[in-house]
């Protein structure tokens, strides 16, 4: 995208597409090449080859912000080189000792220092741990973090995406984990102050790590029957609270898919849909299917948009004209506003935090616990084999283990 020659040295940047990438994204870097050796510098952002293609003439706020970013880089590459070559001479080893100097606040100049010094005293696999850890927060925040960007808001939203991505509570803490000890860190040298840090105990105001087993987050029919009875502060939290409850009627549609139903999806008083999670690798492309309750047919007559075509949305989060990627960013700007006010209802009703998560572990709980077949849950959850539906549901059933516990003395 950029390019610098100056005497014997040359600067670009590259976006750099070697080796398989389960998510598709790659890094883009800095290569700097000097008396034909060459050397790479982490720009600290991730993107598809889609996305890179695009970015000499995107409009889209997300790349344009990325691009500014990238250059931004760039130029105080090219500033560093201008100032060797003028002074004691230019070589790679001191552009990266005048490089590191401004990465000493920088998340992923951390973890990239962390996994160096891991790797150098033989411990490969806890490297290997700060390496996936990192590629999850980069692949999350699009950009270089500094130490007082990760805030207890930061952290939820983080779990959040995690969670929304699929990945398990065993994933989700050691993320944490790894990314926790990086402020230890940078508390010890004084990068952040202990008020500015974000973890410790939820009672006090601190993000908590979860378990392996995870947070309590199935909703009873009771707890239910209260957000759907709950009388909103606002239109948009009334609009958020109808969504989520769509959501956890239409067997916990996520919100990728929840964004990208079309009228054309309703047929015989059933609504189906393929899981865009999954319709990559589900060779079968088989069908969720949910019954499409009164309802699930008032909070569409309210919040959908009018039926034009059978291709039209039935709500109206995205729009045909827009590019994918700006598609992908609205269903996660609409996640968050629902996160939010969802959260704010949870705690209005003092049930916890509540989430859109929350709404596709309550479907499969309120079954389980009404006695449904299993493996009715995982057909209608979309799940490619009952082992993972197990998996699924036995680390809530842990809740009500202990819920129960409790009222053996409740007197």
């Amino acid at each position: 995208m950029e390019n610098f020659t100056l005497d014997r040295i040359s600067a670009t940047t590259v976006h750099d597409t070697r080796g398989f990438r389960e998510d598709e994204e790659y890094p883009v870097r800095y290569r700097i090449t000097f008396n034909g050796k060459q050397t790479y510098y982490p720009s600290g952002i991730k993107m598809t080859k889609e996305d890179w293609a695009k970015m000499p003439t995107t409009r889209t706020k997300e790349l344009k912000e990325n691009r500014e970013l990238i250059l931004a880089g760039f130029e105080k590459i090219k500033e560093q080189i201008k100032l060797m070559v003028k002074g004691e001479g230019f070589s790679l080893d001191e552009l990266k000792t005048r490089l590191s100097r401004g990465t000493k606040d920088s998340i992923i100049s951390a973890f990239e220092n962390r996994e160096a010094l891991l790797k150098s005293t033989g411990q490969y696999g806890t490297a290997e741990w700060y390496k996936y850890s990192k590629d999850s927060i980069a692949n999350f925040a699009k950009r270089d973090l500094k130490f007082a960007d990760i805030t207890v808001s930061f952290l939820k939203r983080y779990e959040a995406h995690l969670l929304e991505d699929g990945k398990s509570y065993t994933s989700i803490s050691m993320y944490m984990r790894a990314l926790r000890a990086i402020l230890n860190e940078g508390k010890r040298h004084g990068i952040i102050s202990q008020t500015q840090y974000p973890f410790g105990k939820s009672n006090e105001e601190k993000y908590e790590i979860p378990s392996e087993q995870g947070r309590k987050m199935a909703l009873t029919l009771a707890q239910i029957k209260m957000v759907l009875e709950y009388t909103p502060a606002s239109e948009t939290q009334r609009m958020c609270r109808d969504i989520w409850i769509f959501s956890y009627l239409c067997n916990g549609i996520n919100m990728a898919d929840l964004c990208r139903l079309r009228y054309s999806n309703i047929s015989d008083g059933k609504i189906s849909y393929n899981r865009q999670k999954t319709i990559r690798t589900d060779k079968d492309k088989t069908k969720i299917v949910a019954i499409m309750l009164p309802e699930m047919q008032r909070i569409i007559d309210q919040w959908g948009n009018k039926r034009v075509k059978a291709d039209t949305y039935i709500f109206p989060f995205l729009n045909d004209e827009w590019p994918e990627d700006l598609k992908r960013l609205r269903v996660k700007t609409t996640t968050r506003l629902i996160n939010k006010k969802m959260n704010d209802i949870g705690e209005a009703l003092n049930l916890g935090s509540i989430s859109t998560y929350t709404a596709r572990h309550s479907f499969a709980t309120v079954l389980k616990r009404s006695g449904t077949n299993i493996a009715f849950i995982s057909e209608s959850l979309g799940h490619s084999s009952l082992e993972i539906t197990q998996t699924y549901l036995d680390s809530f059933e842990d809740d009500a283990l202990r819920e129960n516990a409790q009222k053996l003395l409740n007197f």
